[in-house]
């Protein structure tokens, strides 16, 4: 291969960037980095939480940069699949403040994870590796 991949940032189209900035910052616990404009309403915004950094674009926007975006629902068959420490701490924290979709759960593969929906359908996988 005659490049190197380096990292992936999930650059989410959502409905509204402020609703989405505080679902990631005040449930999630991520860092708002940067906003554009600078004061809302925002078009985009990164979130960060530790090495896992988030894109939040407006729908608007997207489509204007992506036409093919056009006609297609927001949410999508995307799972964010994050790993965490702390799981069953995390469950019981987050589970009366998000929609869980699939309950806190140890898996033949190795881990224990639940994962719950963002404001705009996106799921987000938590899972930590078995001791």
């Amino acid at each position: 291969m005659a490049y190197e991949l380096t990292k992936l940032i999930p650059n989410l189209i959502v409905a509204n960037v402020e609703h989405s900035l505080a679902f990631y910052r005040d449930v999630l616990g991520f860092q708002q980095t940067v906003t554009v404009p600078d004061a809302a309403p925002y078009v985009f915004a990164i979130m960060e939480s530790g090495p896992v950094e988030i894109f939040l674009n407006d729908l608007k926007t997207a489509v204007a940069e992506y036409p093919a975006f056009a006609d297609r629902p927001i949410g999508g068959t995307l799972t964010l699949f994050i790993h965490v420490t702390g799981i069953a701490e995390i469950y019981e924290t987050l589970r009366q403040q998000v929609t869980v979709v699939m309950p806190l759960e140890k898996k033949w593969y190795g881990v224990t994870e639940f994962a719950f929906t963002d404001p705009d359908g996106y799921i987000i996988t938590f899972a930590e590796r078995d001791a």
